[in-house]
């Protein structure tokens, strides 16, 4: 008899758990919701493709449509840029007012002229910024920053969470901020999204990669939307998403996702599932408003900027992974031009301080404009006397990461050295030379660098036991010295020289 009544029992249940499963389905509900990725913006119009017109054209397009959008920008809008060095930023927000992001990140080069500028600009903004690892030291939150927002569309809540690299003590000027660790308050700030009832949860941030995927895997976000390392990177692996949008708005990555909301067991479930849509802005139309705006801009430059100094017969370039990695021309002239300013035994100066990110053919009238272009941020050219023992403590720091891309990479003047990437990081140096003469230990050198380094910036700590020479407070603009340099050459000849020797 207990065999004779199983089949009708289980099919019975069968019949009640597919009729569940019908209900719920059709309770189901999907919304839509496409995120708007752009970030690190150092300057206003792009020729080919990028510039905030062609940005602001891709955001309204998006807008227009009537869906549900978050636009979020992670980081890198004030610095550096030709004008920045004039009003600090101000002109970047104006353009970007113009089709605001809902989220802003502070990236690193937000605080390039110190954290008051920072906050004078940034809160003239029309969107929220969220800076949820960002404090005072005394622990209080910047005036115009939150720490999460929650997004609602119909039932469906996505919980959002700002964060910006650790790193910017070191490689910007944050005055009296600190800068917690991400992870950690990522974490934090998740479980408390969650319990407010987000169904995905979203880190926008300003950080390096392995720290992106750190989000993602140690501290659980659903999404990571980041800036910073000038990538363009998007990643799926069926259940958590990575986007980085390169720069310039040379792409703006859009990632359409369909969220599924529904109930199993009892319990809401949400399921989605992206697509990506990247977008070579070289193919959008410049939004005019946005274009006219920043030609408004360029033409209060032009006239002071477009005054030509002196002629390149070579190439000179300026890629950031060519000044970054290796001996260039241009920043041979940049250590050049200090050590001649300041009348210095040598000169050291990062890569990373060089910004124009282009090749300039041979033939090029260099103007005012380049130099700009190339020296964004306003630094001076201060003078330190110090030991050869910290000369070489430094030099080894500036090629520790080699052959990797670094911004603390080192362009040097009067100084010649063989580096070996294979040997451990500390101990690659050999054959240094100053002056023809091998490098003293225990020697005193005059040492010209620019103000950020000296103060111990990009990791060079070791440069503040120097002694002031010419402090920042006396110091001239690093950009018009090289400007003073390249109009006594008048002609640019010589290159690469082998002053570095990498291998």
């Amino acid at each position: 008899m207990r065999t004779y009544f199983k089949a009708p029992l289980t099919a019975f249940a069968f019949f009640v758990s597919l009729m569940a499963i019908t209900l719920s389905s059709a309770q189901a509900e999907t919304v839509n919701v496409s995120f708007i990725v752009a970030s690190d913006m150092d300057t206003m119009g792009g020729e080919e493709r990028g510039g905030q017109a062609r940005l602001a054209a891709v955001v309204k397009a998006e807008r227009a449509k009537g869906g549900n959008t978050i636009y979020v920008f992670p980081g890198d809008l004030l610095s550096p840029s030709i004008l920045a060095g004039f009003d600090k930023g101000a002109h970047m927000v104006d353009l970007m007012n113009m089709a605001p992001p809902d989220v802003l990140v502070p990236g690193n080069h937000e605080y390039d002229f110190g954290t008051q500028a920072f906050l004078e600009q940034i809160n003239k903004g029309t969107f929220t910024k969220l800076a949820a690892n960002t404090r005072y030291t005394d622990g209080s939150q910047l005036e115009g920053l939150e720490d999460t927002r929650m997004f609602t569309f119909g039932d469906l809540k996505i919980g959002m969470l700002g964060l910006t690299t650790p790193t910017t003590s070191n490689i910007s000027s944050p005055d009296n901020v600190t800068f917690s660790d991400p992870i950690e308050k990522a974490q934090e700030l998740g479980a408390q999204l969650r319990e407010q009832g987000a169904d995905m949860v979203v880190a926008a941030v300003h950080t390096g990669q392995q720290v992106d995927f750190d989000l993602l895997y140690r501290a659980g976000m659903d999404v990571v939307l980041s800036g910073h390392d000038h990538n363009l990177h998007v990643f799926f692996d069926g259940r958590r998403a990575l986007i980085e949008s390169k720069e310039e708005a040379e792409y703006v990555t859009i990632m359409d996702i369909a969220f599924d909301i529904g109930e199993s067991r009892g319990e809401r479930r949400v399921r989605w599932w992206p697509n990506f849509r990247i977008i070579d802005t070289a193919t959008v139309t410049p939004d005019p408003e946005v274009a006219a705006k920043v030609a408004e801009y360029e033409q209060a430059l032009s006239e002071e900027l477009d005054v030509v100094i002196g002629t390149s017969a070579i190439e000179l370039d300026t890629r950031r992974a060519s000044v970054r990695t290796g001996e260039t021309a241009f920043g041979n002239i940049t250590a050049d031009a200090m050590r001649a300013a300041v009348d210095a035994d040598v000169a050291i100066t990062n890569g990373g301080g060089i910004r124009g990110n282009k090749v300039y053919d041979a033939g090029h009238m260099i103007t005012r404009r380049d130099i700009l272009t190339e020296l964004p941020f306003g630094n001076v050219t201060v003078k330190l006397e110090v030991t050869g023992a910290t000369i070489l403590e430094a030099l080894e720091h500036g090629y520790s990461q080699a052959p990797e891309a670094a911004g603390h990479f080192l362009h040097v003047s009067n100084i010649t050295a063989e580096i070996d990437t294979a040997k451990e990081a500390g101990s690659r140096l050999s054959n240094v030379m100053i002056g023809g003469e091998p490098l003293d230990p225990a020697k005193t050198y005059s040492l010209a660098t620019n103000d950020f380094m000296a103060r111990g910036g990009d990791g060079y700590g070791m440069l503040r036991s120097g002694k002031n020479l010419i402090d920042p407070a006396s110091a001239k603009l690093m950009a018009n010295d090289v400007m003073v340099y390249l109009r006594s050459l008048e002609t640019v000849n010589s290159g690469i020289d082998g002053r570095l020797s990498i291998k």
